[in-house]
């Protein structure tokens, strides 16, 4: 009978087999139709005995070994076994009863292999990594791994006690993808990728695609079904489905910047303290709903190994980080925000990736998700590697998964973080570390056309999204639509404006006189981009304090200068972000280490600071003149800007509608400006609607008036004045009607 079956078992495929260099065992492994009959071939290492089980049948027949090598070999030649199970009788006593894992077919069809080849298979996770599944009747995982590189790759795990040897995968075709379905191994087994290089040097890799992590530092991939979780939003998605690029500039944006796993934390002496996704959803729920917020943006959920780096060295792509439970757990941290009328976005980071053996890095050995060339695929200050956009493979693994959390976690934006680095060649980086593109300049053509890409196809498929650029620099057309050249994100952090208010905010009253365009010049571009004023995470560490602590003055001054601050930040265009801890005036600068100081909550300043951005949101959120025309110049109007000796600046709010505008006053110094005059454009009453001076704020309650009525004088230009007193480092709105 070996005689027989020798001569159609391949001498090399079985030497590569023994080898561990096999990239194709469904070749040789599995049950194979030759002209004897059937040919079943079986790997087994330490095996004792390996017997066929036919399925229907029960019939039962006994394997042979062939060469002794751990090989088992059977000749049906009947042809009488259908569907099968293989017995395999160990050595240590043990026997194990399953599916032959090299008799399934492929998941992957030729449309597959033609959209990622092409970087526009935007599902491609559901056929990368490894997704429990039921191949004809049998229960098991499916693997799949893309490394073109490699010489073969193995899935290794704790269901085969992490022996490259037992489940070599299929590299299929010339596409760089690896496959093998393998039966019985559920959701909740941990799993890595045995890499086999080139070199034969063997490493052992997270799956990229991979839906669940262990807790760092382990950090091999938890197989998931993700596609379990019930979802309770339908109320919120169906609203969200309505609006598009144009309508979202028009609607409230008040976001609430948050580091999960610092927000707050048990006091329970455990080593981490954290929340889990679930208490953290009620807690977050009922308190950003309290304060008026419209959406969270959360640091950094995305997998990753460090703790110090809040999220942005990421090696989970499509995994959120279990430090605060399951992905099923996150799903409801997002399901119950929204069931609150909360939005959820996620800071998201395409691009860079740190150098850890296990992730991304040289993935089979050599650059595959990064650029070979250093000049290109490293950043030097970063000690990370940069993304190939020009690879379509490595497009499509970004592109697939900014829709995978829009999709299948139901996120409503990300702000893509570090925007600059990938548009300029030489980020960070000094003469002759860096290649000039094909035209002689600095700007990386591949990654404009990724940018372009991503966000076209998110306004196709998923209008409301909120697609949200770091971008630091004066890039044009980062907010303009991908078809008219431009990047095609709907809005862009301010960092402009937030650096020069910030600067002025940190001057002794005195001296803001001398800098007062720091106030002033960003409206000089406030309709370039669509913006977002941001006074966001990277400005309360490091050194650089809370904003609290940026303040000038003794202690209550510091806090009269803070509501100034922010009632000014509300008044100006731009959708909204604050960090958290902020609003209640966190004396410590942020640590990811300790949770936030709740219990200065107990000192009335900070109680008081708390409910005044409680009323500011509401303020916010009341009057569309605040946020319905950001992106139009008719949105905002000068009154008088141009006293800069006063330190004290004048403006009007215009919404959907000529009724209830609003009239925003800025004193910036602490000398209260007694019966002031302002020239206005229409007559009429001016109702009094906010007071940063307000006692229940921790002002002294000045300025405090009903109304006031508009009386026909030229007043600096305008054709009606008001008369009001204005306090010392305050914030004031008035309702009127044009």
């Amino acid at each position: 009978m070996i005689e027989t079956i020798s001569k159609y078992m391949n001498p090399i495929q079985v030497e590569e087999l023994y080898k561990e260099i096999n990239n194709c065992p469904h070749k040789i492994l599995g049950v194979h139709s030759v002209d004897a009959g059937q040919l079943f071939v079986a790997y087994r290492i330490n095996a004792r005995s390996i017997t066929i089980i036919d399925k229907r049948s029960k019939n039962e027949y006994e394997m042979t070994p062939y060469e002794d090598c751990g090989l088992y070999v059977y000749l049906d030649e009947a042809k009488e076994i259908g569907d099968y199970l293989l017995r395999t009788a160990y050595q240590d006593g043990s026997v194990v009863e399953i599916e032959d894992p090299y008799c399934f077919p492929s998941q992957f069809g030729e449309l597959d292999f033609h959209l990622y080849s092409h970087g526009t298979h935007y599902k491609i996770y559901e056929k990368l990594g490894a997704h429990p599944m039921s191949i004809h009747g049998v229960e098991g995982t499916q693997f799949a791994v893309w490394a073109p590189n490699a010489r073969k790759v193995s899935v290794v795990g704790d269901f085969n006690c992490w022996d490259g040897r037992l489940h070599p995968m299929k590299m299929l075709g010339n596409s760089g993808i690896h496959e093998l379905f393998i039966p019985g191994v559920k959701k909740g087994a941990v799993y890595k990728f045995q890499i086999r290089t080139r070199e034969g040097n063997v490493l052992y890799k997270s799956d990229p695609y991979a839906n669940s992590s262990e807790l760092r530092p382990k950090n091999a991939s938890v197989i998931a079904n993700i596609a379990e979780y019930k979802w309770g939003d339908r109320t919120w998605i169906k609203k969200r489905e309505k609006l598009n690029r144009i309508s979202l500039r028009k609607q409230p944006l008040s976001i609430y910047e948050m580091h999960l796993g610092s927000w707050r934390k048990h006091d329970d002496g455990t080593e981490d303290g954290f929340y889990n996704y679930r208490e953290l959803a009620h807690e977050v729920a009922d308190y950003v709903h309290e304060m008026g917020y419209t959406h969270v943006e959360l640091l950094g959920i995305a997998e990753h190994p460090f703790d110090g780096s809040w999220g942005y060295q990421v090696t989970g792509y499509y995994a959120p980080t279990s430090r605060y439970g399951t992905p099923e757990d996150f799903m409801y941290f997002v399901d119950y925000l929204h069931r609150k009328g909360i939005g959820v976005i996620l800071d998201w980071v395409p691009a860079h990736f740190p150098k850890d053996e296990f992730g991304l890095s040289r993935f089979d050995g050599e650059p595959v998700y990064e650029y070979a060339d250093p000049r290109m695929g490293e950043h030097p200050e970063w000690g990370t590697y940069v993304f190939n956009y020009s690879k379509k493979e490595v497009v499509n693994f970004l592109l697939a998964n900014a829709l995978f959390w829009l999709k299948v976690y139901h996120i409503d934006g990300l702000r893509v973080d570090a925007v600059a680095s990938m548009l300029y060649l030489d980020y960070g980086k000094k003469a002759g570390q860096w290649l000039p593109n094909r035209n002689g300049g600095r700007e990386n053509l591949d990654a404009v056309e990724f940018f372009r890409h991503l966000n076209a196809i998110v306004e196709d498929k998923m209008p409301w999204a909120l697609m949200i650029a770091e971008e630091s620099t004066s890039w044009e057309g980062v907010t303009a639509p991908a078809n008219l050249n431009g990047l095609g994100f709907l809005y862009k952090w301010n960092m402009g404006w937030m650096n020069d208010f910030l600067e002025y905010m940190k001057l002794d009253p005195y001296f803001r006189q001398f800098n007062h365009n720091k106030i002033t010049f960003s409206l000089m571009y406030a309709y370039s981009e669509n913006f977002i004023q941001v006074l966001s995470h990277d400005e309360v560490v490091h050194g650089k304090g809370s904003m609290i602590q940026k303040m000038p003055g003794e202690y209550d001054e510091k806090f009269s200068n803070l509501r100034t601050a922010y009632g000014f930040m509300y008044g100006h265009p731009g959708k909204k972000l604050l960090f958290m801890g902020q609003e209640f005036a966190q004396w410590q600068e942020w640590s990811e280490a300790r949770s936030l100081d709740w219990n200065i909550l107990g000192y009335e300043r900070h109680a008081q600071m708390q409910q005044y951005m409680k009323d500011l949101n509401k303020l916010y959120n009341k009057y569309d003149a605040f946020y319905a025309n950001d992106c139009e110049p008719i949105g905002f109007e000068w009154l008088d800007c141009s006293h800069s000796e006063l330190s004290l600046v004048t403006f009007i709010r215009r919404g959907s509608t000529k009724k209830n505008h609003l009239l925003c006053i800025c004193n910036f110094t602490p000398v209260e400006r007694e019966n002031y005059q302002i020239g206005v454009n229409a007559p009429g009453l001016y109702t009094q609607i906010f007071n940063s001076d307000a006692q229940l704020y921790g002002g002294k309650n000045h300025g405090i008036v009903q109304s006031v009525k508009a009386v026909k004088e030229t007043c600096e230009g305008h054709s009606y004045k008001i008369q009001v007193t204005i306090p010392g480092l305050s914030f004031m709105v008035f309702r009127f009607n044009e």
